[in-house]
């Protein structure tokens, strides 16, 4: 009695021990959310910290951008004393415990060490706070993304949404009925996809918007138009927005046609088309039962498509100077403005990884394979 009496705490944190892979064990799709999760905690790790160190490796002050506009008008002191609460607020000075800038023997303040900045920037964005902007001082890196942020998503959003929509459809005709609408849409489809996106920009800027005149080339409304949710605005933004759109619009077309091409020309090989055909059942629901089970593959596309569809238009916006995301970015790293910049690509990031995390649990629960793959190879 007294042994079994000692055994028993022994025997219970053992248990208590093994419980956690018993349950990992017997519950295979908790261990795959698990093992995915602490992968795309490491990537953001990782990335988070190449996108904070990047801006940093030149050895320019971005201080010195907001001085050489701001500073010419000011006098010495002035300059000086402005110039101090610069570099308080951005972080890039060390301070004595009574907030005042510390300095080496020939007077320059002693700059923040690396790790000491990288920290800080953790702390304020995990508080929602991405800083203040250097070029557009004092406006917030919040705000300069809020304002671009519904022109990337009203450009991105309708553009893959269609792009898919038509793509996948003119895919899957083109692999069923094949013949002359085959020849005609196939090599269409290889044309536009192997078209890099910001040489089909260009090519549209030059041939609508320059030669022809029919578009406008750049920007993304009238300049005297306020905008708002006036009809002149709409109109205006309408019409700038043509050449970016089909730019990126006809690329995805021809990418997703060719991926369901390739699909349906596989499933048209399976043994449940043929019998269908055998069995005399209508064109129309053979077509629908293919275009389902080939559509998996795509599925996870436009998933991944819409989730980084926040950073996916940088190139467009670029070239057409569209006020979205794309154009702050370019604006940001032309100045040397590290807050903007650490803000818009931490913003990406987050999204092109919570996008793919979605898309392999989407994959998880709708293929077993997938969701018990370990307990299987176990």
């Amino acid at each position: 009695m007294t042994t079994g009496s000692h055994d028993q705490p022994g025997s219970v944190a053992l248990s208590g021990e093994a419980r956690a892979p018993r349950l990992l064990e017997s519950h295979p799709a908790l261990s795959h959310i698990l093992s995915r999760a602490g992968w795309y905690l490491l990537t953001f790790i990782v990335a988070v910290s190449i996108n904070f160190v990047l801006p940093r490796l030149g050895d320019s002050n971005p201080v010195d951008v907001i001085m050489a506009r701001a500073g010419a008008n000011l006098d010495a002191a002035t300059a000086r004393e402005q110039e101090a609460t610069y570099l308080k607020e951005f972080g890039l000075v060390r301070l004595d415990e009574r907030g005042e800038m510390l300095r080496d023997a020939s007077g320059k303040p002693l700059p923040t060490s690396l790790p000491v900045q990288f920290v800080r920037y953790l702390v304020l964005s995990a508080q929602g706070d991405l800083g203040t902007s250097i070029l557009q001082y004092p406006r917030r890196v919040s705000e300069i993304i809020s304002g671009a942020l519904p022109w990337t998503l009203a450009l991105q959003l309708p553009t893959i949404v269609l792009g898919w929509l038509v793509g996948n459809t003119l895919g899957a005709l083109a692999a069923y009925f094949r013949g002359v609408f085959d020849r005609v849409i196939y090599p269409l489809a290889l044309l536009t996809s192997a078209i890099p996106a910001f040489c089909l920009g260009i090519l549209l800027v030059y041939v609508f918007g320059i030669h022809l005149e029919w578009l406008p080339a750049v920007g993304g409304y009238d300049e005297g138009i306020v905008p708002g949710l006036s009809y002149a605005f709409l109109a205006s933004a309408g019409y700038y927005y043509v050449l970016p759109f089909v730019s990126i619009f006809v690329i995805i077309v021809g990418h997703q046609a060719i991926g369901m091409r390739s699909m349906c020309i596989y499933e048209l090989g399976t043994d449940y088309v043929r019998y269908a055909k055998l069995l005399g059942m209508e064109e129309r629901k053979i077509v629908r039962y293919m275009f389902r089970n080939a559509m998996l593959p795509q599925l996870t596309g436009l998933a991944l498509a819409l989730g980084g569809m926040v950073g996916g238009a940088l190139v467009a916006e670029m070239i057409f100077s569209y006020p979205g995301l794309g154009m702050a970015i370019l604006t940001a790293i032309q100045g040397n403005d590290y807050p903007v910049i650490t803000g818009c690509t931490l913003l990406v990031t987050v999204t092109v990884l919570c996008a793919n995390f979605c898309v392999d649990l989407l994959i998880g629960m709708l293929d077993p394979r997938v969701r018990s793959g370990r307990a299987v190879s176990k």
